[in-house]
């Protein structure tokens, strides 16, 4: 990341403002090789864009002209005999758990077309991407089940890494029961419950989504210390935890919505409970952070946003809570830990 910046930072403006508006380019290749499912094709050899679009119903001429743009960008390898093989980032787009490939199928479909629209928001404040699809993004997603499942592996594979690191950066196993809120498909709670057999879990998501779940938690090694919670946020919270976990929920709303949420968690929480909001937090300065750009993702898609510090701070107290530190991790979140008043 590092040589890479320093690598933009020496190019001439002119040339590097071209190449920040051309990104798309890249994005749409990946996205054209991820949905053709490439990476697959060829991981058993090398293949030529002929081999590759006879399977795929391409057009052959057309198709090794985006292999080779993205061949040169690292991603796959064009041989002397211009047959196109896997490389470390193209073992990226593998359909295999863990990949990125669900991550370049979900931003080259609807988060394209809703950063398309970022005027709009940047216009009204509100998310493009309901002003696209015509309903909010966990609306949407409720009423179409197979991008519900490919958010949840997309999310899977974003934020992976994450867990690790959060879990290294943190004790959890000071707790007896640490509740999700709003823990989508079960895989950080599952991860925690893993590293921790001391500690119990709590999944807490909406009823569809819980169910969603289901089948492949109660088949995990933690089957017996998680118990699985359907309900609103906006409403309630289960009680009987000594921690609230809440990651990449918080920055996916405005502070009044937020305010809510996290009230319904200070309704239930014990007074030596602890608060634990995962999420990226946004550092003073120019540099490249990002969390920036993650910043305006929540503007376009749900209608949220990343904090400071000081924003944290500050919707803690607004919420009941004082925010005694901020633990950084290797990851780009950091978490935000907060205790009742």
């Amino acid at each position: 990341m590092d040589q890479a910046q320093n690598s933009s930072a020496a190019k001439p403006a002119q040339y590097a403002i071209f190449e920040m508006a051309c990104g798309y380019w890249v994005s749409q290749s990946l996205y054209v090789a991820a949905k053709l499912g490439i990476a697959d094709l060829v991981a058993d050899g090398p293949k030529t864009a002929e081999e590759l679009a006879a399977v795929t119903k391409m057009h052959g001429p057309s198709l090794h002209r985006v292999l080779r743009a993205l061949a040169s960008k690292g991603v796959f390898a064009e041989d002397g005999e211009h047959r196109f093989g896997l490389t470390p980032a193209a073992e990226c787009l593998l359909n295999r758990p863990g990949s990125q490939r669900a991550m370049v199928l979900m931003m080259g479909e609807e988060h394209y077309r809703a950063y398309g629209e970022l005027l709009y928001s940047v216009e009204t404040g509100k998310p493009s991407f309901a002003h696209v699809f015509g309903a909010p993004i966990f609306e949407y997603l409720s009423n179409h089940p197979a991008q519900a499942a490919l958010f949840d592996e997309a999310m899977t594979g974003i934020h992976g890494a994450e867990t690790a690191a959060m879990i290294d950066a943190y004790d959890f196993a000071q707790f007896g029961t640490v509740v999700d809120i709003g823990g989508g498909n079960g895989t950080v709670i599952r991860t925690v419950l893993e590293k921790n057999p001391n500690v119990q879990g709590i999944l807490y998501d909406m009823p569809h989504v819980v169910e969603r779940a289901r089948p492949a938690l109660e088949k995990s090694s933690v089957a017996s210390r998680l118990k699985l919670v359907g309900g609103s946020f906006f409403e309630s919270a289960p009680s009987g935890g000594d921690a609230y976990m809440m990651r990449h929920i918080i920055h996916d709303w405005y502070d009044p919505e937020s305010l809510a949420i996290l009230k319904n968690c200070a309704a239930v929480m014990r007074p030596d409970a602890k608060l634990l909001v995962i999420d990226a937090v946004i550092e003073p300065g120019n540099g490249p952070q990002f969390s920036k750009f993650l910043d305006i993702t929540m503007l376009t898609m749900p209608g949220g946003k990343e904090r400071t510090e000081a924003e944290f701070r500050e919707l803690f107290a607004a919420a009941g809570f004082q925010l005694t530190r901020v633990v950084k991790t290797t990851s780009p979140v950091s978490i935000v830990e907060g205790k009742k008043r």
